[in-house]
């Protein structure tokens, strides 16, 4: 099924793979309200947590285009590690030319739920756990907040659900309008709802909120939000 201009999937089996790596860049700022904007807003969130030395991780960096904004961002800042995390080799590559120039920046193909987390000041979860199975959501904030100094951050953006029914269609209809905006056909938005089948899980605000106080995370507001798109900041 076509997704758009280079990107096609089967029903419920989406996937970051193959050559999502290439046209990923331009189908996520088509397809999620404020995708650059968020960039930027973290970029500026940054100022207050990233000091010389400090170690940051961008989980679920797909082709590093945030890392490469805050190293730019944090050019001034001896000594910080940047550190992308993504399992699709294909991610990976496409990030290592994104991020060309910058020493500090490292990445690793490596599933998050696995790979190093420690010592760090920032942790960013970019649209990225949304795609974790339910089951090991818990687990993995959980380790985010152990992985933190005291006083660091983390940045959760994920796709939201609405808090009971008659919210959830006008959301669903809202994005719908929003894609049709932006281009896409109305093929081209069923055919990415179907391949999402099983794959995307998002939870509500409630959901997540509950995820974040659960491993510990008492500070918490919300930053952006558009519709079903929803930005967290939480502080240990």
């Amino acid at each position: 099924m076509k997704i758009d201009d280079g990107i096609s999937a089967k029903r419920s089996a989406w996937s970051f793979g193959a050559e999502v790596a290439e046209a990923f860049p331009e189908h996520a700022e088509r397809s999620i309200p404020w995708y650059r904007e968020g960039h930027e807003l973290i970029c500026y969130l940054s100022d207050f947590f990233v000091a010389p030395d400090s170690t940051v991780y961008d989980l679920g960096c797909s082709t590093g285009e945030l890392l490469g904004q805050l190293a730019v961002h944090n050019g001034h800042k001896p000594g910080v590690r940047w550190i992308g995390q993504d399992k699709e080799q294909g991610m990976i590559d496409r990030a290592r030319k994104t991020c060309a120039g910058h020493e500090n920046v490292e990445l690793q193909c490596q599933d998050i739920l696995t790979g190093e987390l420690s010592g760090a000041d920032m942790i960013i979860a970019y649209y990225t756990i949304q795609f974790v199975e339910e089951r090991h959501r818990q687990a993995l904030f959980d380790r985010i907040y152990q992985a933190l100094n005291w006083g660091g951050a983390f940045v959760l953006f994920e796709k939201v659900g609405a808090p009971d029914s008659r919210f959830q269609d006008m959301m669903s209809c809202l994005y719908r309008e929003f894609k049709q905006r932006k281009g896409f056909s109305s093929d081209e938005i069923l055919n990415k709802e179907l391949s999402l089948k099983g794959v995307l899980k998002p939870f509500s605000t409630a959901g997540n909120l509950g995820l974040l106080n659960r491993a510990g995370f008492t500070d918490v507001m919300t930053v952006m939000k558009y519709v079903c798109f929803e930005g967290f900041l939480a502080i240990k």
